[in-house]
C-alpha cells in the first residue's frame, strides 16, 4: 500500500506591498480573482475558489490580521494545509511572505512553480 502521506514544504518571496496591503490580497473575493483564481466566494469562513470551472473550498482555520492566514482544503489529510505568513524584514523593511503547504514528494517542484507564479501575479496586482 502507498504511502499516502503528504511532505511539507516552505517557500519565501520578497514584496514591496506593506503586510497590510498583502493580508488584503488573501483574504478580499474581489482581490483574489485579481490574481489567484477565476471566481471566488466567500461563506462562514469558507472561500470557494473556481478555476478553469473546477472549484475547490478553502475554510480559513486561522486568521491573524496582517500576520497569518491558514487554511484546510477540503479533500485533504486532517493535519495539512495551507499557510501564508506575511512580515516586514527588519533589515531591508520589505514585506517577507511564506507560504507552508503541504504536497506529495513528487510534487515539490510543480508547488513551487505554481505559487512562484501566483506571487509573481501577486506582485504585478498589488504593485510589487
Amino acid at each position: 500500500m502507498a504511502n499516502s502521506e503528504k511532505i511539507q514544504f516552505d517557500l519565501e518571496y520578497i514584496l514591496k506591498a506593506s503586510p497590510a496591503i498583502v493580508y488584503q490580497f488573501l483574504t478580499t473575493p474581489d482581490i483574489l480573482v485579481r490574481w489567484f483564481c477565476d471566481s471566488c466566494d466567500v461563506t462562514d469562513e469558507v472561500y470557494t475558489f473556481e478555476w478553469d470551472g473546477s472549484e475547490e473550498y478553502w475554510e480559513m482555520i486561522d486568521d491573524i490580521q496582517e500576520e497569518r492566514i491558514r487554511f484546510h482544503i477540503e479533500d485533504s489529510g486532517e493535519d495539512e494545509y495551507i499557510e501564508f505568513r506575511m512580515y516586514r524584514s527588519d533589515i531591508t523593511n520589505e514585506t517577507i511572505l511564506e507560504i507552508t503547504g503541504f504536497c506529495d514528494d513528487d510534487e515539490v517542484d510543480e508547488e513551487s512553480i505554481f505559487w512562484t507564479d501566483q506571487v509573481r501575479k501577486l506582485k504585478s496586482a498589488c504593485g510589487g
